[in-house]
């Protein structure tokens, strides 16, 4: 073997101490790419957290007070409009129908029929509907001029403007709060679900409740039409809406004597 053959060739001490240094740095890589993963994962918590105080800073926006603001900047004025009776959908989509066709979209902006919901009760049963606030009646912003005035009152289904008996009886607009009074209670939130102590939650206190629109009133008389008393006449001298319940005086042994019902153990006369 020639003397360059011996220097070249690494001796077993030397392939020893490359192997441990090797060992050595592959852990050392290890724990720097489980650091980099770990803060990693703790800076997207901070900004998930952070996001969520942001989000939890943020003022809940009142609807009545957005509402009154989107009011007070629309162009043009609110005015009533009186309908045929049932007819206030019909009027507001004959009424669009015709600003399209007289190109009013200039002076007609805006159709309304206000409701609001209601828990209606009818043969004992409730259901949530949408209720007209004022029957007969449709809530229209516009610029009043003698074109956009005949546009609304010619449409068929209207009677006319509330306030004014012609052309020239220029009807007055709704003040800010009149329109509030008309449209608020569609944008009203409703109360939460009762709590065990029967207590609204959430911050601000208590919030709107749906109307309750009931099939009889204190006074009518009814029919008993199950329980003990089924088939019975009987005279409601108290409604519990909330709860579902009547007080009735029913008539035994040829005395008044009140009892208390479910709202399906009755019907009217």
């Amino acid at each position: 073997m020639s003397e360059n053959d011996e220097t070249a060739t690494p001796s077993v001490d030397d392939n020893e101490a490359v192997t441990t240094a090797a060992a050595e740095t592959k852990p050392a890589e290890g724990e720097a790419e489980t650091e980099t993963k770990a803060a990693d994962e703790a800076e997207a918590a901070d900004e998930v957290e952070a996001a969520d105080e942001v989000e939890a800073e943020q003022p809940k926006v009142d609807p009545l007070e957005e509402l009154r603001q989107e009011l007070r900047f629309a162009p043009g004025e609110w005015y009533v409009v009186h309908s045929y009776a049932g007819f206030e959908n019909r009027v507001k989509s004959n009424l669009e129908g015709r600003i399209a066709s007289f190109d009013m979209e200039d002076y007609i902006y805006q159709i309304e029929v206000p409701t609001q919901m209601q828990v209606e009760v009818k043969n004992g049963k409730r259901s949530r509907v949408q209720a007209k606030v004022f029957p007969s009646y449709v809530l229209v912003r516009m610029e009043l001029t003698p074109e956009s005035y005949s546009v609304v009152r010619n449409t068929p289904g209207v009677t006319g403007f509330v306030g004014a008996t012609n052309q020239t009886d220029r009807p007055s607009p709704l003040t800010l709060e009149d329109v509030l009074k008309w449209l608020a209670p569609a944008v009203a939130p409703e109360e939460p679900a009762a709590t065990g102590s029967g207590e609204s939650s959430g911050e601000g206190g208590a919030t709107a409740k749906p109307e309750i629109k009931l099939d009889f009133a204190v006074g009518d008389s009814v029919t008993v039409t199950d329980g003990a008393f089924a088939s019975l006449p009987a005279t409601i001298s108290e409604i519990n809406a909330d709860q579902q319940k009547l007080k009735v005086l029913v008539s035994i042994f040829g005395r008044e004597t009140p009892v208390e019902l479910n709202f399906n153990q009755v019907s009217t006369i």
